[in-house]
């Protein structure tokens, strides 16, 4: 009987390194299915807004986070001059500025 206690005692303990091994597999699909659905197209999004930005030139159509649409009278260093209605210009920080998808001229 004692026999019998040990070699299972024996045969017990690689199965607590198997465990911890996959256990340790789990957690590095869990953080690569994080970076691939959460991390990776945040950032992917953040290099886009970053690049419209840099971008901007005078004539672009816009859309404020506020909701005001204008066109781009001038552009500054870390803002931008857009005209909301005729004789209205107002200045706004490039970051407060979306994507409207249209440039004067293009469909």
């Amino acid at each position: 009987m004692n026999n019998l206690l040990i070699l299972l005692q024996d045969q017990a303990q690689p199965q607590q390194g198997g465990s911890m091994l996959s256990s340790l597999v789990f957690i590095l699909l869990l953080i690569v299915v994080f970076w691939l659905f959460f991390i990776r197209p945040q950032s992917k999004k953040a290099k886009e807004e970053q690049k419209f930005r840099d971008s901007l030139q005078k004539g672009d159509k816009v859309v404020t986070i506020g909701g005001f649409h204008g066109k781009v009278v001038e552009v500054k260093e870390s803002t931008v001059i857009i005209s909301l209605a005729p004789n209205m210009e107002v200045e706004v920080e490039k970051t407060a500025l979306v994507q409207n998808g249209n440039r004067v001229g293009q469909a």
